[in-house]
């Protein structure tokens, strides 16, 4: 259909909130007149929803421009429109053809209501049009009307959870609880879960912490508005490890093999034919930018069938062409495997071409060399891991407080342990002392997700080093030595010590450790769960909790 009112599309980034990047694009209606649901409402009332919902969506495929047009495209359907007729989407089909885009790139985001349409005819809708290739998500979880039992039996790809529900993060334990078991069911059902309408950043990193892969909002970007990438998190976080997001795409680069744009079949056949034939062929224009892709196995299948010569030789290699899917050679390796993901790329042995800043193809990258890639490099962070509390081992400290003494960053380095630790060992037995190492090493952890700038590391038995902010430390220590430790009912004391490290006062991480060793020796000195601190260049050490050598409790120190 046409419309008969102007109507422009805004184009909302959804991005990834592990790696930072932009992975779909939703469209947003702006009529000319009114709003979006208020023409959606006169459509209803005229009997003609469905030609207009689908009409408004097919506008939005037609005005899609780059860079939009090089991600996936969400588009908003009604649910009412989806128990339609298969012959309403049409249009649809149609304007997707002619944009040169497949169903497959396209997620129909369904919205209520839900409960106003028969179950069953509303999930025959939805299988249709997932047999025409198009992904699914369920729209306004939380906040419209939708049924468990819809949830659970709809064929969808992805989950938007309302910004409803997001408000109460980080502090409202329902809120948090809810996000939780979303994730959870979207976990064992193999879906995403989307976080829309985020309003502060305390939500974000709330959101970013539980899990939840993908965020959409004014906060990150309002529709048309700047699409940066965002800041990656601070802390790695629980998928993220830090030696596999350092892999750039650059790194799997393999040469292109490249045709002008106008190559027949016949130029393309005679270069994979080659006893070293490639992969792939990458169709380029005059200024070397990628026009279109075509992989050997499929290409070859078609033009050696069955009067496959006769209907393809001479004719413009495009017609079995894919659109290329390209990535920036700066890219991460876990943004590039965010993007296959979430373009529900399924051709994973399919060339992926890499490109510069000025769009000019550079080589090209297979999926399943990231994926090994990122994979082996996953394992050898593991193995670094302790065991019993999976913290990183001193390397993970040691890197921070070299990062921070280069940015001369003030600091606090500390040096937490268990007292009398062997005692323990030896009264309540090693399963015990491993259950308290355990504890304190979720604790840490927990801290870790809570404070941005603290960093943990487990260096071996009961010892852990914590690299964090000055304004942290209190926490930190408040957190440890307020706990009543105790293993196997034996109760158990800690001692924690600190050097507090300002502009320039110490030169590497090496000079940190020499100094924290006589701090943690005094620690120890202190009877009960104790902290002490001390800075570079000064001998005087506060007792700032335990018991002092008066036999008097310490006290607090302001600030702290």
């Amino acid at each position: 259909m046409t419309l008969q009112i102007a109507v422009r599309f805004a184009y909302q980034p959804l991005y990834s909130l592990h790696t930072g990047g932009v992975v779909a694009f939703e469209a947003l209606a702006r009529p000319g007149r009114g709003t979006a649901h208020e023409l959606l409402a006169d459509a209803r009332r005229n009997g003609r929803l469905a030609e207009v919902d689908v009409g408004l969506a097919a506008e939005a495929v037609r005005q899609l421009r780059e860079p939009q047009a090089a991600l996936p495209l969400h588009l908003n359907l009604s649910a009412r429109t989806v128990a339609a007729p298969p012959s309403q989407f049409d249009p649809l089909t149609d304007a997707l053809s002619l944009a040169g885009r497949r169903t497959r790139d396209v997620v129909l985001e369904i919205g209520p209501p839900f409960t106003q349409i028969p179950a069953d005819l509303l999930l025959t809708g939805m299988r249709r049009l997932t047999e025409l290739g198009f992904r699914l998500a369920l729209d306004g979880l939380g906040r419209g009307d939708l049924p468990l039992t819809l949830l659970a039996s709809a064929p969808v790809d992805l989950v938007k959870l309302d910004r409803s529900v997001l408000r109460g993060l980080p502090h409202d334990p329902a809120a948090v609880a809810v996000v939780e078991a979303v994730l959870h069911f979207a976990s064992r059902t193999d879906n995403r879960l989307v976080a829309t309408g985020l309003e502060t950043t305390e939500q974000l990193e709330s959101a970013r912490r539980l899990g939840v892969r993908i965020a959409q909002g004014n906060l990150l970007a309002p529709p048309d508005g700047d699409h940066a990438p965002l800041p990656a998190p601070d802390a790695p976080g629980p998928f993220i490890p830090g030696t596999a997001r350092a892999r750039r795409v650059g790194d799997f680069l393999r040469p292109a093999t490249t045709l002008p744009e106008d190559a027949t079949c016949d130029d393309v056949r005679e270069v994979l034919a080659a006893a070293d034939g490639p992969s792939g062929i990458v169709g380029i224009d005059d200024r070397h930018r990628p026009q279109w892709s075509i992989d050997r196995t499929r290409f070859l299948v078609a033009v050696t069938g069955l009067y496959g010569h006769a209907l393809h030789a001479k004719r413009p290699a495009s017609r079995l062409a894919d659109r290329p899917h390209t990535i920036h050679a700066d890219a991460s390796a876990l943004e590039f495997l965010e993007l296959v993901t979430d373009a529900d790329w399924g051709r994973t042995g399919d060339d992926v071409v890499v490109v510069d800043d000025r769009g000019r193809c550079v080589g090209v990258v297979l999926v399943n060399e990231v994926v090994r890639g990122v994979a082996e490099a996953k394992v050898e962070e593991a193995v670094s891991l302790s065991p019993l509390t999976r913290l990183p081992g001193s390397d993970a400290v040691a890197r921070d407080v070299d990062r921070r003494i280069n940015a001369r960053e003030p600091f606090v380095a500390a040096w937490l342990d268990v007292d009398s630790f062997k005692t323990v060992n030896d009264t309540a037995g090693f399963a015990a002392g491993d259950d308290l190492i355990r504890t304190l090493g979720r604790t840490l952890t927990d801290l870790e997700a809570r404070l941005r700038r603290m960093r943990v590391s487990h260096v071996g038995g009961d010892d852990f080093l914590i690299a964090c902010d000055v304004d942290e430390i209190g926490t930190v220590a408040t957190a440890l030595l307020d706990t009543p430790w105790s293993a196997d009912g034996l109760p158990v004391t800690v001692s924690l010590a600190t050097l507090v490290c300002g502009n320039g006062a110490i030169r590497s991480y090496k000079d940190a450790s020499r100094l924290l060793a006589p701090l943690k020796k005094q620690a120890k000195e202190v009877p009960g769960s104790s902290w002490v601190l001390g800075r570079p260049g000064s001998d005087r050490v506060e007792v700032l909790r335990g018991i002092t050598t008066r036999g008097l409790p310490s006290q607090r120190v302001a600030g702290f």
